[in-house]
């Protein structure tokens, strides 16, 4: 088993400002000059672990390209990608969409340079180079829609990743699984009438954006029963989250059968991060991220990538993404979790009745999902396989 790793330092240069946490500094207002909550150091601290550890020599490095044209229209309207070039061309910078998520000049090459570093990765999978692998990318992109940046996320980098693999690789199914603490909407909105990307989203309930990522946002059209979603009760912990991913993510996995497993893996559901109040730690991740490799070696080759997201606190968000290299690569590096006797009663939260609740709600839609295939499904993945082009081909990168 090969994992293949990608970095580039361009993604810490992605400026997203002198803010307050959310909100751009205003002195005037109050409003104190601070850091935006998504800055580099919780990526730059991760990198430096990874390396640190000893793990970097495991990994099989891959170096990232920009996203073609070709290749972001496939997933976003002409007119987004314009606009985030030009909140990119500005000296300034300017907003993706929603006035939370901060272009800064530059960012559309850097957010072009993210998008690619998965589609690298979708390659080398698909050539048998690597068997699975870890995007360290930033600018993040799971809420970015079709037409419109949101929640900090500029680009959808795993849509654009799934096309690549249905378009250029061939791969006809394609699932998602995202375990960021906020809903994966742009993800599922891109995909809500397709049947042949399946998306599985566990979040914690009504978190962000606002009154999204419910159960009974199930898909439309062709793709009703395709986007499952558990949106799990603030304060939920290690046990809600592994029940989660034995009643709802695997089985429906395996009712899917996917030719490639893409795993959003935003740790801002760890029990230090800033932007939300669940409870996981390292070892959650780790369990969690143990039953994907094992799910992928069951159903696709160990076809597996995992796009990093959320995780906001810098000095816990190393050590999650460490343990889930860490069961991606089959090794065990000399670092433990340097919290683990802190947070050690966390992992024995006992599952609580409305945790159960909302689980089951969710387990009950895996029946939806078609294990033969549908027509439909077969119509879609032919329609895709027609749209395959030449557009593989990587820009020079000039910085």
């Amino acid at each position: 088993m090969t994992t293949g790793y990608v970095f580039h330092h361009a993604y810490l240069w992605h400026d997203t400002g002198t803010s307050a946490g959310l909100l751009p500094a205003d002195p005037a207002a109050g409003i104190q000059p601070a850091v935006h909550i998504e800055n580099p150091e919780a990526k730059r601290r991760t990198h430096e672990l990874i390396h640190v550890s000893g793990l970097l020599r495991e990994l099989l490095v891959i170096e990232p390209r920009r996203a073609t044209m070709t290749e972001l229209l496939r997933v976003h309207t002409p007119a987004h990608v314009q606009h985030i070039r030009t909140q990119s061309d500005r000296r300034g910078g300017g907003d993706a969409g929603d006035g939370y998520s901060p272009v800064g000049h530059g960012s559309y090459d850097i957010a072009r340079l993210a998008a690619g570093g998965l589609l690298a990765l979708v390659t080398a999978v698909a050539d048998g180079d690597i068997t699975n692998g870890y995007a360290l990318t930033r600018p993040p992109g799971h809420h970015a829609t079709a037409d419109t940046g949101m929640g900090f996320c500029l680009l959808n980098n795993l849509a654009i990743a799934a096309r690549h693999a249905q378009t250029v690789h061939g791969m006809g199914r394609v699932a998602i699984v995202d375990w960021d603490a906020h809903h994966g909407n742009g993800t599922q909105a891109i995909f809500y009438p397709d049947p042949t990307v399946l998306t599985i989203s566990l979040q914690q309930a009504n978190c962000f954006p606002p009154d999204s990522g419910w159960t009974h946002e199930n898909g439309i059209a062709d793709g009703t029963g395709y986007a499952l979603n558990v949106p799990l009760p603030a304060g939920s912990g290690h046990a809600a989250y592994l029940h989660a991913m034995r009643q709802v993510v695997i089985p429906a996995l395996d009712r899917f059968r996917p030719d490639l497993i893409l795993l959003a893996n935003g740790v801002d559901a760890n029990v230090f991060d800033p932007m939300a109040r669940q409870m996981l730690t390292t070892s959650t991740y780790r369990a969690m991220t143990r039953l994907l490799v094992d799910a992928a070696d069951r159903l696709c080759h160990g076809r597996l990538i995992a796009a990093h997201e959320g995780g906001y606190s810098p000095f816990y968000t190393p050590y999650c993404v460490l343990a889930v290299l860490e069961e991606l690569t089959g090794t065990t590096t000399r670092v433990t979790d340097p919290f683990a006797t802190v947070v050690a009663a966390y992992t024995a939260e006992p599952l609580r009745p409305h945790q159960q609740d909302v689980i089951d709600e969710a387990a009950h839609l895996v029946s939806r999902i078609d294990a033969t295939a549908t027509s439909a499904t077969r119509r879609s993945a032919d329609r895709t396989r027609q749209r395959r082009d030449d557009s593989g081909h990587p820009d020079v990168l000039v910085f």
